[in-house]
């Protein structure tokens, strides 16, 4: 199936940024929850999810008597979610060798954890490594130093599971204390059934921490920075973002109508817990609404936090996007990569914090399709520059910046949508624009990725467009480029909504080729048909491709290969 304009020389195919290499994945079997995380990587280090998924398994469930054993309904249900992130690996073509499965506090307490890891070697064909607490904790202090510009500073990491809370602290990449405690907010919620429990609740955190020697620890040691990196809580961030304490929550507030991003203070988490299980009813259907599934854990989840600012010394935290499933990508990658350095994509750092700040899952496994396909066409244009031997003037200003920019702009295209479809490209250019959210990134830098996705949509503009005053002269041709390719990657990224596509590039003398191959048959027949995206998007693509030729004064093709249905339009 081809979608106009049609291919019509013979093409040469080359290796991929889209291909399985590129592509990496962790398994994170925890107390509470089991999530899949699958990013694209390059060589320096870098990488943004792609996928994400998470199954309520609730392991914890069989935590409430000690010793325990996972019993044969949690297996069932852990096995279910493994069959389906197996599943999702296998419709993004990710390498076997490239997923690693590691397992935490329920797994690594129970009694039967060999025969569990040997069963699900067995069904699933996935290798658990069943961590240590300490091990635990040391990578989910890597995964905070990928998303946190902390990597000089004295950080004391707090990370809160299901069934223990792990606590690092370090400097550089490097532990220099940590410990894991067996407190977790399913296994305290268990513990602590009822909400009239809650002082006794805080008598017993009280008494492990102290017990454990942590606090004389962390005094020995000293920290500068505090920083939280669990969905507990992240989620209590988000409460403090939105405005939980207060009567109203404002679910589109936006960077710079707030007092902080991405932190909290003592303060406010005391607020926040306040309003957990003060109250009657109205307060409980609030709790459920905001919180969801983890609704029936956040009250033991605060309330240990709460105590650990108190015991702590903590007066302000700062809470990371990423914990252990991204510290788990971090080492793998060292390891593929002969190992680079934790501190090298700084500046990348703040664009994925500020795309994740506003973008719902969904919405950023969107942008990061989109950013995919955008690399896919950029590294096909700078081959066929290679190809035609320098000759074909526009591909030679193009350089690893400009891609930077280009996927930059990719990921947070669409975080004007917090507020609503209407206008949403012009919010999003006004947020990227916000001081101070892109450090790294120049005035002029962060001016061309915001008129990137402030132009991915409706007119391309023209040299008279009044975008163009905006930038430098010389910054106007290849911002005239990069539009032409975000907008069409936008285009096809929407005809791309089966999620999971193949991409493969090709080129000759003539034209520059992106080829999609349609892999519907492992998705939900649900979806939309990939007749119905065709006859629905072929105006779009249309368009962008004239546009796109245009700009480049080149051939470029998309080829849609369907193996289910071959349609002619």
């Amino acid at each position: 199936m081809q979608i106009f304009p049609p291919r019509t020389t013979m093409a040469i195919t080359f290796p991929t940024s889209s291909t399985a290499s590129s592509l990496f994945a962790s398994i994170d079997m925890g107390t509470n929850s089991f999530k899949l995380l699958i990013v694209r990587a390059d060589s320096s280090g870098k990488f943004f999810p792609i996928d994400q998924l998470k199954e309520p398994v609730v392991l914890g469930r069989d935590t409430a008597t000690i010793p325990y054993s996972i019993s044969a309904q949690s297996q069932s249900r852990a096995l279910e979610a493994l069959q389906k992130f197996q599943t999702i690996l296998n419709s993004h073509n990710v390498n076997r060798n490239g997923t690693i499965c590691v397992a935490t506090a329920a797994v690594r307490e129970a009694k039967n954890k060999r025969e569990f890891a040997d069963c699900i070697k067995e069904k699933i064909g996935l290798e658990v490594d069943v961590l240590t607490g300490e091990e635990e904790a040391r990578l989910a202090y890597l995964g905070v130093v990928q998303f946190l510009p902390i990597y000089d500073k004295l950080a004391l990491t707090v990370d809160i599971g299901g069934g223990s809370t792990e606590f690092v602290i370090g400097k550089e990449g490097k532990v220099i204390f940590g410990t894991s405690l067996k407190l977790g907010h399913v296994s305290l919620t268990q513990k602590f059934q009822s909400i009239d429990k809650i002082l006794e609740m805080r008598e017993y955190i009280r008494s492990v921490i102290h017990d454990s020697g942590l606090v004389q620890k962390v005094k020995q040691h000293g920290f500068e920075t505090a920083v939280g990196s669990s969905g507990t809580i992240r989620a209590i961030e988000k409460a403090v973002f939105h405005g939980y304490a207060r009567d109203i929550v404002d679910k589109t507030v936006l960077v710079g109508e707030c007092n902080r991003d991405w932190a909290f203070t003592r303060g406010e988490l005391s607020n926040v817990v306040e309003r957990l299980y003060g109250g009657g009813e109205e307060v409980k259907v609030m709790r459920d609404r905001f919180f969801k599934r983890r609704s029936e854990f956040i009250v033991a989840g605060a309330v240990l936090l709460e105590e650990i600012f108190q015991l702590l010394g903590v007066k302000e935290m700062e809470v990371s996007g990423y914990a252990l499933g991204e510290g788990v990508i971090a080492e793998t990658l060292s390891k593929v990569y002969g190992g680079y350095d934790l501190n090298t994509n700084a500046r990348w750092r703040s664009v994925v914090q500020l795309a994740m700040r506003f973008n719902s899952k969904k919405r950023m496994r969107s942008a990061a399709q989109c950013a995919g396909i955008a690399k896919e066409i950029f590294e096909c244009i700078r081959k066929f520059k290679d190809l035609a031997k320098n000759k074909v003037e526009f591909a030679a200003s193009l350089n690893e910046k400009d891609l930077e920019y280009l996927e930059a702009a990719c990921l947070l295209h669409n975080i004007g949508l917090v507020t609503g479809k209407k206008g949403y490209h012009k919010q999003s250019y006004s947020t990227i624009l916000k001081s101070g959210h892109l450090p790294g990134y120049s005035a002029e830098e962060v001016q061309l990725i915001a008129l990137l996705a402030r132009h991915h949509r409706k007119k391309f503009p023209k040299s008279g467009h009044a975008c163009f005053t905006e930038i430098p002269k010389e910054v106007q041709q290849r911002f005239r480029y990069l539009c032409a390719i975000i907008r069409i990657s936008v285009a096809l990224q929407h005809y791309q909504s089966l999620e999971s596509q193949e991409m493969d590039s090709s080129y000759s003398q003539q034209d520059c080729n992106l080829g999609l191959q349609d892999r519907s048959e492992v998705h939900d027949q649900k979806l939309p048909t990939i007749t119905h995206l065709v006859n629905s998007r072929m105006p779009e693509l249309r368009k962008e491709l004239e546009d796109f030729n245009m700009v480049f004064q080149q051939q470029f093709s998309v080829v849609v290969h369907s193996s289910t249905s071959e349609l002619n339009h």
